[in-house]
C-alpha cells in the first residue's frame, strides 16, 4: 500500500475546500494536470479551484474549465479572490513544481497556509513543504502521476472526456508528442486508458500545436532566420530574443514556448539554448539529447534545474552578459558534448 495514497484517500473521504496550483507560466502539463485533478475532485463532491501564479498561453484556453482558472498575477489577476480561497482551503494541491519559488508572489500565500498540502511532481529534489507527497522522477509528466492517483483511488472507467483531454495534453506535451526518451510502456498504457473515454486525440494535438496567432509564426520565422547560431565544435546551437524583438512581434504569454526545441533539429547538434530578455531578467531554456544533462548545467551556472534533457534557468545579468557566460562554459563541456550519440 502507498501511504501517501492512503492518506489522500482518508482526507478525501469527507468534503474538502481545495485549491490547486502550479508553477509560474504554466505549460500544458502544469495546467492539464491541475484541471484534470480539479475535474476529478469536483466529480467526487469537493469544492475545487485552480489558481495559476501567472497568465497562461492562449493555446491552452481550450482546455475544459480553463475559463474558471483564477490568475494571481497578470492581465486577468484576481489576487484578493485567490487569497480568500487559499485562506479558507483545507487542502492545497501543488502540481508540477518542486520549489515554492516557482510560484512567484503566490508562493508566500501557499507557504503560510495552514491547509494540508499535497505535492504531485516529477522534478528532482522537491522541497519539504507538503504533508502528502506523490513524487516520481521517472514519470514522464505530472499528468501521468495524476492519472495514476485517480486509478488508485477509483477504477480506470472513472475517467470522462474532459478529464482525459486535460491529462492527455499534459502527457503528450511533456513527452514531445511521444518522441522523447521518457515515453515508456507505462505512458502508452495510460494514454490508451484515457483514449477509451472517446476523446479526439488529434483535436488535442491540433488545439495546442496548430493554433498559433500569426504574430507567433512571424516571431518563429525571425528566430530561425536571423537569430539561430550554431557552434559545430561544441555540437551546440543557441538563440536570443530581446525585449525589443518581443515587443515588435507583439509577443504574448506562451508565444516563445517550444521555440528552443527547434535548435535541436540542426544536424549533429546535441544541446541548444534559448535566451529571452524579460523584465529585468534573462530566462533561459535548455534542451539536450542523450547523456548530456542540461539540468546539471542549469543548476550549476544559471540558478535553474528541471529534467535531465530539458531544463531552465534565469539570470539578472544583461542578455549579452548571460550569453557570454554560456559561451565561456562550453569549452569545459566540449568533451562530453562530442561524445553524445544523436
Amino acid at each position: 500500500m502507498n501511504p501517501s495514497i492512503d492518506a489522500l484517500r482518508t482526507l478525501l473521504s469527507s468534503p474538502q475546500k481545495i485549491v490547486i496550483t502550479m508553477h509560474r507560466d504554466p505549460d500544458a502539463d502544469a495546467l492539464g494536470s491541475s484541471l484534470g485533478w480539479a475535474l476529478y475532485l469536483k466529480k467526487k463532491g469537493h469544492k475545487a479551484t485552480v489558481i495559476s501564479p501567472t497568465d497562461f498561453s492562449a493555446n491552452l484556453h481550450w482546455m475544459p474549465e480553463a475559463d474558471q482558472v483564477l490568475v494571481y498575477e497578470g492581465s486577468t489577476a484576481k489576487p484578493r479572490e485567490c487569497k480568500a480561497l487559499i485562506d479558507e482551503a483545507t487542502l492545497l494541491c501543488c502540481l508540477d513544481f518542486s520549489a515554492i519559488s516557482r510560484l512567484k508572489e503566490l508562493g508566500r500565500l501557499v507557504a503560510d497556509s495552514s491547509a494540508v498540502k499535497l505535492l504531485v511532481d516529477h522534478h528532482i529534489d522537491p522541497e519539504d513543504f507538503a504533508q502528502i507527497v506523490v513524487w516520481d522522477t521517472k514519470a514522464a509528466a505530472t499528468a501521468q502521476l495524476i492519472y495514476q492517483i485517480i486509478c488508485q483511488l477509483e477504477s480506470a472507467d472513472f475517467f470522462d472526456i474532459p478529464m482525459a483531454e486535460c491529462l492527455y495534453a499534459g502527457i503528450m506535451t511533456d513527452t514531445g508528442s511521444f518522441r522523447h526518451g521518457n515515453t515508456t510502456p507505462e505512458v502508452h498504457l495510460a494514454v490508451a486508458d484515457l483514449m477509451r473515454t472517446g476523446f479526439e486525440s488529434n483535436k488535442v494535438h491540433r488545439m495546442i500545436f496548430d493554433n498559433s496567432p500569426l504574430n507567433r509564426l512571424k516571431l518563429l520565422g525571425h528566430v530561425l532566420g536571423d537569430k539561430l547560431q550554431v557552434l559545430p565544435e561544441y555540437r551546440t546551437s543557441y538563440m536570443t530574443l530581446t525585449a525589443t524583438e518581443l515587443e515588435k512581434y507583439k509577443s504574448s504569454v506562451g508565444d516563445t514556448d517550444g521555440l528552443v526545441n527547434y535548435g535541436l533539429q540542426v544536424q549533429d547538434v546535441v544541446m541548444t539554448a534559448l535566451f529571452i530578455e524579460r523584465k529585468g531578467e534573462v530566462k533561459i531554456s535548455f534542451r539536450s539529447f542523450g547523456e548530456f544533462s542540461v539540468r546539471d548545467l542549469a543548476n550549476a551556472h544559471f540558478h535553474g534545474g528541471g529534467h535531465f534533457n530539458a531544463a531552465g534557468g534565469r539570470t539578472t545579468l544583461s542578455l549579452q552578459d548571460t550569453v557570454d557566460q554560456f559561451l565561456k562554459l562550453l569549452p569545459f563541456y566540449r568533451k562530453q558534448l562530442q561524445s553524445v550519440e544523436k
